[in-house]
């Protein structure tokens, strides 16, 4: 009964933060069907004007809306009351391609660890990237929040030694969270602080490192290299540890989001996106343009501005709330 109470929670939780979203997609869908209720050309003109107006991307609408075609030509379905269903499984399909990780599931903020405490458990490190504004600190923080309330011994890297008082900010994080942090002077080697990590995290037994990094340097080029040299010194220095590279996006940059993702995953080969301020923007729709475009999965969002308001992404439930007549 309590797990089922928390599921609701979870679930009420994902429509309010998907409510302009919803509202800006799922009500002009039902408009469109009912004034629709044969299908026609000017119906399919109108489901992809309103996925491209919520951020889905030109890309993947055009997919979406072919794929649904040949499906109405499978089944020989006449009546534009049965597409909605269609829809759904059509976007929650997209959204589950890449949800299986690399190699082993991620024990990071998932799922707690077991009551026997007798292994000692992988080391996890996690280079969180990104763009400036974009939300990386905080998102770190409700991360090591999470990782501590599931059992974890949590350690923050400082390691954007370029940007002023993102060192200061990272730990005020960390003394409100209460975990460790390991920082160096403002415009240190970045690759040093991650190195100084790792040997923190053996020498203390945490077994996950989370790591705040640059949003922007000198050049482009520069901030692409930087982080290419912190990844190359985690994996040498903890090769027995999954290493990931996560990126944030904003959700609320849409299609700006995607040429980030596209950008950072060209030089770092990114693991997966953690999307934040979903419960501020009307451009849900870019949770789909990131997975079809550039098969990249979509591990968290971020959907308030407390510790605990950042939830796993599950496909079927998001676009559940994406797509609901009304919220519950």
């Amino acid at each position: 009964m309590e797990e089922s109470r928390e599921r609701r929670s979870w679930l009420g939780g994902l429509k309010s933060a998907l409510q302009k979203s919803r509202t800006k997609l799922a009500p002009r869908l039902t408009s469109l069907f009912k004034g629709s209720p044969t299908i026609e050309e000017t119906l399919w003109q109108g489901i992809e004007e309103l996925l491209v107006q919520s951020d889905v991307g030109v890309g993947a609408t055009t997919k979406i809306v072919q794929e649904l075609r040949q499906e109405v030509q499978r089944r020989r379905i006449e009546n534009s009351a049965e597409l909605p269903e269609l829809l759904r499984e059509q976007l929650v399909a997209i959204l589950s391609q890449k949800q299986s990780y690399v190699t082993e599931p991620s024990e990071l903020v998932y799922e707690p660890l077991p009551p026997e405490r007798g292994r000692v458990p992988r080391l996890h490190v996690y280079l969180i990237v990104g763009v400036n504004g974009t939300g990386k600190t905080t998102t770190i923080a409700k991360m090591a929040e999470r990782a501590k309330r599931a059992g974890r011994k949590v350690l923050l890297a400082a390691a954007d030694t370029y940007r002023a008082a993102a060192i200061e900010q990272l730990s005020i994080w960390a003394d409100r969270v209460g975990v460790e942090m390991v920082k160096h002077q403002r415009g240190s080697d970045a690759a040093a602080v991650v190195y100084d990590s790792i040997q923190a995290a053996k020498a203390r037994g945490a077994d996950v490192i989370l790591v705040d990094t640059a949003g922007r340097l000198h050049t482009q080029i520069n901030l692409m290299e930087e982080l290419k040299k912190i990844k190359r010194v985690a994996e040498r220095e903890a090769p027995e540890a999954q290493v990931e590279t996560l990126l944030v996006i904003d959700a609320t940059t849409g299609q700006n989001g995607l040429s980030q993702a596209r950008l950072f995953n060209e030089a770092l080969k990114i693991d997966g996106v953690i999307l934040t301020k979903l419960d501020g923007t009307a451009k849900g729709g870019i949770v789909i343009a990131i997975q079809e475009e550039l098969g990249l999965p979509v591990r968290l969002v971020g959907v308030g501005e407390h510790l605990d308001d950042i939830m796993d992404f599950d496909p079927s439930e998001f676009v559940s709330a994406l797509l609901a007549s009304e919220p519950d």
